[in-house]
């Protein structure tokens, strides 16, 4: 629990503090309660002390990594059950089961999902290798996944195989999923030895705590906890009590990432596994692993996980430019609309439906949707003006058409005197209309 500025004060000597003038001290403490200056700077604390209160200050959720250079992940650091509250700290991360079996096939498959949406690159970040009692076979499958730019989850609890595996990969900072009640000990020792997040999992929470306690016990608290249960109720039941537990209740012991494994309670299904993984998204998967990952499971997985994985209060925004659709060129009519992602997408959509080629030319507007853009003086003749210029249209765009937002009919005057040659064109309020308009003008 954290501590508050009395009990900071208690810890803190009484003598005259030079970052606060004050000889008691209680000024200073209150500033360390608020997060306003860092205890490290009293200088007469004792070493003893400041642990003790980092401790008590740490949030309730740890913050790990695994992977590593381009691989790294960030995993865990929430602080709240709910993104109203505030916003969640680190992205879900999407991960695939492999074997030696179906290693090629699957790899191939991971490697087709690759795009970016909204200034972030969308891909299958890590490869859960599942160890099926062939040490030999496990070997190598590790040594083909260390090629794939993916990080690394160990699923794997035979000691001996693991320790081998290791000494393999340990430099890519696996993941060493295999942390039993029967094993933790070994494992343990393995994951410290190995610098490596060690998973625990087990039969079912009571269990899960025991074990994680035990490990905590013997000093290593890189942990990483695996959730997953025999059904899809029971996956989903734990993954809740387990971030209550340790958000709500302040129990550290759960304070910890989760790995959530939804082909082993979806059987083999697809769909539901897509199905499963958007709730894990939602209710508190930090790790999601599924048995396949396809385009079309992939795209509304990754724009979910967006959605909930961004500040609610900063409105997601497109990068200002010229998007060139259904193969416009030169001579292609332009059409305007403001950076918000969710107008981009719609218009870009029904766009792209019309079937006619056109520039599509993205001002930036705050992030703020076209009448919003507008009252707030972000999408304006002057901004659109302006942000012609920057983008150089007269000199990558020979037509001397834009189509402006229904919305925004008011601007045509302004515009038509801002860019003088230019015939400005007001296209319908709504985009549904926006297929048959641009079907017609053509």
């Amino acid at each position: 629990m954290a501590l508050k500025g009395l009990d900071i004060f208690k810890l803190t000597p009484k003598t005259n503090c030079k970052e606060c003038g004050n000889p008691t001290c209680m000024a200073f403490s209150m500033k360390v309660a608020q997060g306003a200056v860092g205890i490290e700077k009293c200088p007469y604390m004792s070493e003893e002390a400041k642990a003790t209160l980092n401790e008590a200050n740490a949030p309730a959720m740890k913050t790990l990594k695994f992977g590593a250079g381009e691989t790294e992940k960030t995993l865990g650091g929430e602080t709240v059950l709910f993104r109203h509250d505030k916003t969640f700290v680190s992205q879900s991360v999407f991960g695939v089961n492999v074997c030696a079996g179906c290693f090629d096939e699957r790899i191939a498959e991971v490697e087709k999902v690759s795009y970016d949406r909204i200034g972030e690159h969308m891909y299958t970040e890590a490869l859960n290798l599942k160890f099926s009692g062939d040490k030999a076979a496990y070997l190598e499958l590790v040594k083909k996944a260390m090629g794939h730019g993916r990080a690394l989850i160990l699923e794997c609890t035979c000691v001996e195989t693991a320790a081998a595996a290791l000494e393999i990969c340990a430099a890519e900072k696996p993941i060493l999923n295999g942390a039993t009640p029967e094993n933790y000990k070994e494992m343990t020792e393995l994951a410290q030895k190995n610098g490596v997040l060690l998973g625990i999992s087990a039969g079912d929470l009571d269990a899960l705590y025991d074990t994680a306690a035990a490990v905590e016990a013997l000093g290593y608290k890189d942990l990483v906890l695996d959730v997953t249960g025999a059904t899809a109720k029971d996956t989903y039941a734990n993954a809740i009590q387990v971030r209550r537990a340790a958000l709500k209740d302040k129990d550290r012991t759960f304070g910890y990432p989760s790995i959530v494994n939804v082909a082993k309670v979806a059987a083999g299904d697809a769909t539901m596994q897509t199905a499963l993984a958007s709730m894990f998204v939602l209710k508190y998967g930090s790790i999601i692993l599924m048995d396949s990952m396809t385009y079309a499971q992939a795209l509304p997985l990754f724009g979910l996980r967006q959605n909930i994985f961004t500040d609610p209060q900063k409105p997601m925004k497109v990068e200002p430019g010229i998007y060139a659709l259904n193969g416009a060129d030169e001579n292609s009519p332009c059409v305007t609309t403001v950076d918000f992602a969710l107008t981009y997408f719609i218009v870009s959509g029904e766009l792209e439906r019309s079937g006619v080629p056109c520039n599509l030319i993205i001002s930036d507007a705050g992030g703020y949707s076209v009448l919003t853009a507008w009252a707030a003086g972000k999408f304006s003749a002057g901004t659109i003006a302006k942000s012609f210029k920057e983008l150089d249209i007269e000199g990558k765009i020979k037509n001397r058409t834009l189509i402006i937002p229904g919305k925004a009919a008011v601007l045509k005057g302004e515009l038509e005197e801002q860019l003088p040659g230019w015939t400005i064109v007001v296209a319908p309020n709504e985009a549904t209309g926006l297929v048959k308009f641009m079907k017609d003008y053509k």
